[in-house]
């Protein structure tokens, strides 16, 4: 089936990855999702994965003294190098794996000064917020899923490829603007541009319901 960007009918997806995750800025919750519609991002979500038989919101990496005062390896959280699904079937349009994955801010200081560089990652555009990134075109002329902060390295697709639904893409990582591993999911009507418009979506369940996962909310898939 080929989507309409112009639809109000939301995007229905599959999760990008498996096991116990964590949502965060959930558009459930508010649109837009990330407090901008710049970049599409209107309707984005993120997956941050966490222990398995979490309760509560999960825990995503031990917590140690630079928890709350310095800086974590992405190493040592759950979902880094996790792979990273094809949410919906479609040609690969773009593919991006060489930036690095930085270091990971759980502590308010170390956020709140990262915070502070907001401003300068807008202003590189897709690399510097989206990071290591694969962009599918759900039909030819869109819309397009984009899944964002990839591990350095982990591209398994390349432009031209097609791709089914499940299909590995490449790696949770930390790359872009990120303050700890996880999985960026969007759909827009075009990739890379500021005055890209999202387009909302919903996923399917393990029970084969369509919803969108709230905040805080644990999914597994």
């Amino acid at each position: 089936m080929e989507y309409a960007v112009s639809s109000p009918e939301p995007i229905a997806l599959a999760f990008p990855f498996t096991g116990t995750w964590r949502v965060e800025n959930s558009p459930a919750r508010r649109v837009p999702s990330h407090g901008t519609e710049a970049f599409g991002v209107s309707h984005a979500i993120d997956f941050v994965a966490v222990e398995a038989g979490s309760v509560g919101r999960g825990r995503s990496a031990p917590q140690t003294r630079r928890t709350w005062f310095g800086l974590e390896a992405p190493e040592v959280f759950v979902g880094f190098g996790q792979p990273v699904l094809a949410p919906m079937a479609g040609e690969v349009v773009a593919v991006h794996d060489a930036e690095p994955d930085h270091e990971a801010r759980r502590s308010p200081l170390r956020l709140m000064a990262y915070a502070l560089g907001q401003a300068s990652r807008a202003r590189l555009g897709t690399l510097g917020l989206a990071g290591n990134h694969v962009a599918i075109a759900i039909a030819p002329s869109g819309p397009f899923v984009l899944l964002a902060h990839l591990k350095q390295g982990s591209a398994a697709v390349r432009v031209g490829d097609m791709v089914e639904v499940g299909q590995q893409v490449g790696e949770c990582g930390n790359s872009g603007n990120s303050t700890e591993p996880h999985v960026h999911v969007q759909v827009s009507d075009s990739i890379g541009g500021i005055d890209a418009k999202g387009v909302p979506v919903t996923f399917r369940a393990p029970d084969g319901r369509m919803w969108v996962p709230g905040e805080g909310e644990i999914v597994t898939a």
